[in-house]
């Protein structure tokens, strides 16, 4: 027979509703009840030892029902699962259903002989009685239909998505990664535009039901879980999947009108600036492939799995280099690519086209994305008919694959305007401003994705020109306007001087708007706080000292690495090093050394075993002690340009004084090696360790006696210390730098390190809001290293502070409950 357990916060409660069962049955269901705790003055809670004890006693192979009021007794139910053994816990079912309600309801299907199945379909629905009575539901099949069966019930909820463009393609994906982390079936409709409900799994259907701010949908869940997925893409929506809603539009300035001038052309302002130079024609490749009948299936479907494999790899290449070289929320564009390639409504759909009518995996493929593709075009909302390109981008790179045929790389010989169709997600995230000095297409908008990581390259853009430059020799000299949106083909002298001028004055203004950020940072009470900067890239660094850093705090070495069929050589990383150390012009330079696994993987190094949890696995130090070959390398290159320049060295990920003490063994080991060869360099080089592990905190007094400095990587630092993975939207929103154990944990952490008299830096993401500046500020900080962009806003908010001001608010911080909490103290309201 199916046991039954009650869990409440309140004693009394939960053995009135067992009492009440059980009379219902005459005692001839096992009960148990899990409630309250052992404090006399304070007896309301639940202890998980408790709630695994009463599933114990009542358990048997027909399953348990456990029963929940709310908030805490939902955890502790959780957490009870976790100590009984995996065949138990198989058997063991966490009910939404309402308690009272709920336990008499299961309590008598339990007692009819019902298996675990039915009992749970009889306790969800155990509302319908009373709704029907009190006219809220006009029958009981409305809510539930046929409860004594083997299906579960379907639940609800119907909510507003208040973000302010709505599911584009990252809200689709966490939507879709969240949808497709429960066993339940998730269907979701638009009933703003009373669309059909479609699949939660697919990206592509959820995309397609064009949700915009405000529209309301209509979310089922069919399953075990049903809840437990309403309640987290509940709770994904309410936060605006993690978005900032004070977004920057693109908002056309004033234009006053005028007549064209010779040789303009009018199209779309993308991305801002005035590019002048000659054009190069760029067009994607046209990939050719024929239609034929295959007669081994298996094989061809097996064919079009392993190049989607592929093609996944290459993603998550792409995706970790826009990480590093670009931003977090421009590599976020690439995650919908990857969920393209997982979306089950098109791999279906391809296996049909392979098994059904035999076709070839190319044909087969194309045909799905085809469709797909289509699918996009036709919607009425123009952002999301832009998503159009980031359908095609990924089929092209999976056709390419299964065709064998090589990548396409635009290569410049000199400062060109590039110029054509269309320009992929995929190409424009690999453009190098200082040779792309513009962007021409003929096809595209300002809320395409390719635009959006133009305008953070820099690089002025105009989209949706007539198709007549696609006509243009190669080296015609072209100018745009990224802000008018103009085009001007072999513009007359006259036009020349004028956007000359535009372009100085643009320049001047971007000057003058750095100036300030060439000031020391200093506090209204005298305080200097160094502002440095994170960087991925020669291109970087000149962008960090164009914004005013005063050094680099992080150099990000991952980007050697990467995309590459072989690891550096000392001499290609000894001629980056020296180009990087050429720009920052005898300014601190910290470089970390490698930092792969987790999120970063090199592709040129297989390895026989899968880590179940990469990010609690082999990365950071732990990979370079493993392959010390790779440390040695880098620590030769490092070395041998330390001489004359401000250098100071930095390992990645230290948990323990084994690990570090591993680490200088090596690093001494290089030292002797070049003594011996007379290779000079920086003989009193400093080195110091970023805390990232709550093991590091704990030991920082131990560890500060053995580096020079420290600095605080709080992004894994939050994810490692409240156990909440960054890149899961149900529980992102615990990796937050501002819950007050992080912030206590810095606080630990900079104690140590004045103790020991070494300082300390900060170099997450957390230090580029300007308005937690007092807090960061006040927990003793000695140093704050942001993107190259955050540079003078953070310096123009600590030039405001007074330290004892900032002492004041972090005290405060400290003693909060939540981020949140936090963040109420210092932004704004409202």
């Amino acid at each position: 027979m199916v046991g039954i357990v009650i869990v409440s916060h309140s004693k009394q409660l939960a053995l009135g509703v067992r009492e009440l069962a059980a009379q219902m049955v005459q005692g001839k269901v096992p009960l148990a009840v899990a409630a309250g705790i052992d404090d006399p003055a304070n007896p309301l809670g639940t202890d998980a030892i408790r709630v695994y004890e009463a599933i114990a006693s009542v358990f048997s192979d027909d399953g348990v029902l456990v029963l929940m009021d709310l908030g805490s007794a939902l955890m502790s139910a959780e957490m009870a699962l976790e100590f009984l053994p995996p065949e138990q816990r198989e058997k063991v079912y966490l009910c939404a259903a309402p308690l009272v309600e709920g336990a008499i309801a299961a309590t008598v299907a339990a007692a009819a002989g019902g298996n675990i199945q039915q009992v749970i379909a009889e306790a969800q629905g155990a509302l319908v009685a009373k709704a029907t009575q009190l006219g809220l539901v006009s029958s009981p099949l409305s809510i539930v239909s046929n409860p004594i069966t083997n299906e579960v019930a379907t639940r609800e909820i119907r909510i507003k998505v208040s973000n302010r463009l709505g599911l584009h393609a990252r809200p689709s994906a966490q939507f879709v990664a969240t949808a497709s982390r429960f066993q339940s079936q998730i269907r979701v409709q638009n009933l703003t535009r009373n669309t059909e409900a479609v699949r939660g799994d697919s990206i592509n259907q959820v995309a397609t039901l064009g949700v915009r701010q405000g529209h309301e949908l209509l979310i089922t869940a069919t399953g075990i879980d049903a809840q437990d997925a309403l309640q987290a893409l509940q709770t994904l929506i309410i936060h605006n999947f993690g978005e900032n809603d004070s977004l920057v539009e693109l908002t056309p300035p004033f234009q006053e009108f005028t007549a064209p001038t010779q040789g303009e052309l009018k199209g779309i302002a993308a991305s801002p600036g005035v590019a002048i130079a000659p054009l190069v024609h760029y067009q994607s490749v046209v990939i050719p492939f024929t239609e034929y009948y295959i007669e081994n299936v298996n094989i061809e479907w097996q064919r079009l799995q392993s190049a989607i494999q592929v093609a996944k790899q290459e993603i998550e290449t792409l995706l970790s280099h826009t990480s590093i070289q670009i931003g977090d929320a421009e590599a976020a564009i690439f995650d919908a690519h990857l969920l393209f390639l997982a979306d089950p409504v098109m791999l279906e759909a391809a296996r049909q086209h392979i098994v059904q009518e035999r076709l070839n995996a190319e044909f087969a493929w194309q045909a799905v994305v085809d469709e797909v593709a289509n699918s996009y075009r036709k919607l009425e909302d123009a952002y999301l008919q832009e998503r159009f390109d980031d359908v095609v981008d990924v089929g092209r790179r999976v056709l390419r694959i299964l065709l064998g045929n090589a990548p396409s790389h635009l290569e410049l010989t000199e400062p060109s305007i590039v110029v054509g169709t269309d320009l992929s997600p995929s190409d424009t995230v690999k453009l190098d401003p200082t040779k792309v000095m513009g962007i021409c297409m003929t096809s595209g908008s300002a809320t395409s994705h390719s635009a959006i990581i133009a305008r953070t390259l820099g690089i002025p853009a105009v989209l949706g020109v007539d198709a007549q430059v696609l006509n243009l020799q190669n080296g015609t000299l072209m100018a745009l306007d990224g802000e008018s949106g103009k085009v001007w083909v072999q513009p007359a002298s006259e036009t020349l001087e004028i956007l000359e001028v535009k372009r100085e004055a643009w320049k001047i203004a971007q000057a003058e708007a750095r100036k300030q950020a060439h000031q020391p940072a200093i506090t209204r009470d005298g305080i200097h706080i160094k502002v440095f900067a994170n960087i991925g890239s020669v291109a970087d660094a000149k962008a960090a000292i164009s914004h005013g850093a005063e050094g680099v705090g992080l150099l990000r070495t991952e980007f050697l690495y990467l995309e590459k069929t072989k690891p550096p050589t000392e001499e290609e990383q000894l001629e980056v090093y020296q180009a990087i150390t050429k720009v920052l012009d005898h300014r601190p330079l910290i470089i970390r050394t490698l930092d792969v696994g987790g999120d970063k993987h090199l592709p040129y190094l297989s390895s026989s075993v899968t880590e179940a949890n990469p990010f609690l696995g082999v990365r950071g130090i732990r990979f370079c002690l493993e392959n010390p070959q790779f440390l040695k390398t880098q620590l030769r290159a490092i070395l041998r340009v330390s001489v004359g320049n401000n250098i100071k060295i930095m390992w990645p990920m230290i948990a323990t004084l084994t690990e570090l003490r591993a680490a200088k063994t090596i690093f001494n080991q290089v030292q002797e090696e070049l003594r011996q060869a007379a290779i000079a360099f920086d003989e009193n080089i400093k080195v110091g360790m970023m805390i990232e592990t709550p093991a590091a905190v704990a030991i920082a007094d131990q560890l500060a006696r053995e580096v020079d400095f420290f600095s605080i990587g709080t992004n894994d630092l939050s994810q490692y210390v409240m156990a909440g993975d960054r890149t899961n939207p149900r529980v992102a929103t615990l990796a937050d730098a501002l819950q007050p154990p992080v912030l206590r944990m810095i606080q630990q952490t900079v104690q140590a390190a004045h103790a020991a008299n070494i300082w300390v830096g900060l170099c997450g993401e957390v230090a580029a809001e300007t308005l937690v500046a007092p807090i960061l500020l006040g927990l003793g900080l000695d140093e704050l290293s942001v993107n190259p962009q955050a540079i003078a806003p953070l310096k123009q908010a600590i030039s405001q502070l007074t330290i004892t001001e900032a002492q004041a608010i972090a005290s405060v911080a400290l003693n909060q409950d939540s981020a949140i909490s936090v963040r109420e103290l210092v932004y704004p309201i409202g």
